[in-house]
């Protein structure tokens, strides 16, 4: 096997840099049987999922990763990555705390995105 948290470091950073160009090219991560989960609500397949991320009501996105854990996972070859970070919407001068996790399977010397959970991390 890879050494899982070097695959979970490039996945990542391919993630959030095409997620910052180009969120509608993100369809290559995703397959019918993906889920994601946004803020509570799950969202079934890839064609679902990025007609919900490009309609997100920003324009502009940066993510900064702060922190990446990664596990083997179940499934042969399969990885649980877990993501912390902070992202700055269309110039806002107040940046968003985001937890994003991760089920990444293999396929074809590949990953992809099978299970997706994203929140953002308010303060109490």
């Amino acid at each position: 096997m890879a050494d899982f948290n070097a695959v979970a470091k490039q996945f990542v950073d391919f993630y959030y840099q095409t997620f910052n160009a180009d969120r509608s090219t993100l369809q290559a991560l995703y397959r019918d049987n993906s889920m994601l989960t946004w803020e509570g609500t799950p969202i079934l397949g890839k064609g679902n999922i990025i007609e919900k991320l490009v309609t997100l009501p920003f324009t502009k996105v940066t993510h900064k990763i702060v922190t990446l854990d990664a596990q083997p996972s179940v499934a042969e070859g399969s990885l649980l990555v877990s993501v912390t970070g902070i992202l700055v919407v269309d110039d806002s001068p107040n940046p968003l705390q985001f937890s994003q996790i991760f089920q990444l399977l293999p396929e074809s010397g590949s990953y992809y995105v099978f299970n997706d959970i994203f929140r953002l991390n308010y303060g109490a």
